[in-house]
């Protein structure tokens, strides 16, 4: 673990006394300096990094419970809550190999502040927000290479040595994995790191200047936050720019048109195709159909899905890749969570299941948001294939 006087920060603040302490998600000592903090018995506010719906999962173990997996794919959320899981299960393999529950510092916090009779606050951004203002900054072709990054920093990356686990032990693991990341995708630490940092800062500021707010606050947060909001204070961000960074960003308006061109795009090979000969028209829709509906059932397949989602991808994929709006995933996700709807053992166990490759087809939750991933590949990868056959077909 660093120095005492690396991982903790105070800063004062409009008369208030604001004690930053670094703490690493799945060590021990971060729990036992958490414990020893609170217990001096010299703060007023314990300020926690999460936000109220990580608070209510850390404490409610049931959550995944009441999950409406039909709901959110018939949202369009899917993507999001597969980047989560992914995420998810890089702190799974990591606490595993320490022997800690992720995020036990935070769950000591909540409760010791409970004990004192001390007000607690979540400081951190909700975490659907983060992802939203994410997954709409970077590409579809980013977006694909930081899901595959997440997946072999989960389950195909080297084997994780002791020097490693010391190394995380000193800082955030979310902020240790983004760095991988960083260089190639700094949109991506962009939001998950730096846009953080400013949030935490100025909800600690707003309690540190609230009229009747703490005088003492204790804030803990991920150790590799520390570097980002430490100078931070010194230029706190004003309430505009909070609620600027609370903004839900809208849905990318270049996707969408460039989907809609493909879409218009292979219709009007269909009609070029039927006006060199019917013949050569109803050859390209069969050509269309085969290759893009069969890439989306190989990929629910390899997900396995149940043989009727299997074929909802077949017969879905052809006409959802003609419409931005609506992804082949997403029907069958719906279909696949109506076919075969999780039991309480899947839910119950997913928390240890995500941190293991192989269960991840074996639980049946996790299963559905692979058949919604798979699918969706399968039938992207249909599209181009299939396009370039039938330009080629066009063409010859």
């Amino acid at each position: 673990m660093e120095s005492t006087e690396d991982i903790i920060k105070t800063i004062q603040h409009n008369g208030c006394t604001i004690t930053l302490v670094g703490t690493a998600h799945v060590s021990h000592k971060s729990v036992a300096l958490v414990e020893e903090k609170i217990r001096t018995g010299d703060y007023d506010c314990i300020a926690v990094e999460l936000c109220p719906a990580r608070h209510k999962n850390l404490v409610d173990r049931a959550w995944w419970k009441n999950l409406d997996i039909f709901q959110i794919l018939k949202q369009g959320k899917g993507n999001l809550l597969l980047i989560n899981l992914a995420l998810s299960a890089y702190q799974r393999r990591l606490a595993e190999k320490m022997g800690i529950e992720p995020g036990q510092e935070m769950i000591r916090a909540i409760e010791l502040a409970q004990e004192h009779d001390l007000r607690l606050e979540v400081i951190d951004r909700d975490i659907s927000i983060t992802l939203q203002r994410m997954y709409q900054k970077v590409s579809f072709w980013q977006k694909l290479k930081l899901f595959s990054g997440l997946m072999a920093s989960v389950f195909v990356g080297e084997e994780i040595t002791e020097e490693q686990i010391e190394e995380l032990k000193d800082g955030d693991m979310l902020h240790s994995l983004v760095q991988e990341f960083g260089e190639v995708l700094p949109s991506v630490k962009s939001v998950l790191i730096d846009e953080r940092d400013q949030y935490m800062v100025g909800k600690l500021i707003q309690l540190a200047e609230a009229p009747d707010g703490p005088k003492k606050i204790l804030a803990m947060v991920g150790a590799g936050h520390l570097v980002g909001m430490v100078p931070a204070m010194k230029s706190p961000p004003d309430q505009a720019a909070l609620q600027r960074l609370e903004e839900k960003p809208r849905p990318r308006r270049t996707g969408i048109y460039i989907g809609w061109g493909i879409g218009l795009f292979i219709l009007a090979m269909f009609g070029v195709g039927y006006y060199k000969s019917p013949e050569l028209g109803w050859q390209l829709i069969v050509t269309w159909v085969v290759i893009n509906g069969g890439f989306s059932a190989i990929g629910a397949a390899l997900a396995l899905a149940h043989p009727l989602s299997i074929l909802t991808a077949f017969v879905a994929a052809p006409l959802t890749s003609l419409n931005p709006t609506i992804g082949a995933g997403m029907v069958v996700g719906m279909v696949e969570s109506y076919l075969r709807k999780p039991k309480v053992k899947d839910f119950e166990s997913i928390k240890s299941d995500i941190g293991h490759f192989g269960r991840w087809w074996k639980n049946g939750v996790v299963r559905i948001f692979l058949v919604f991933f798979f699918a969706n590949l399968g039938s992207m990868v249909g599209t181009f294939v299939a396009g370039s056959s039938i330009l080629h077909q066009i063409l010859g």
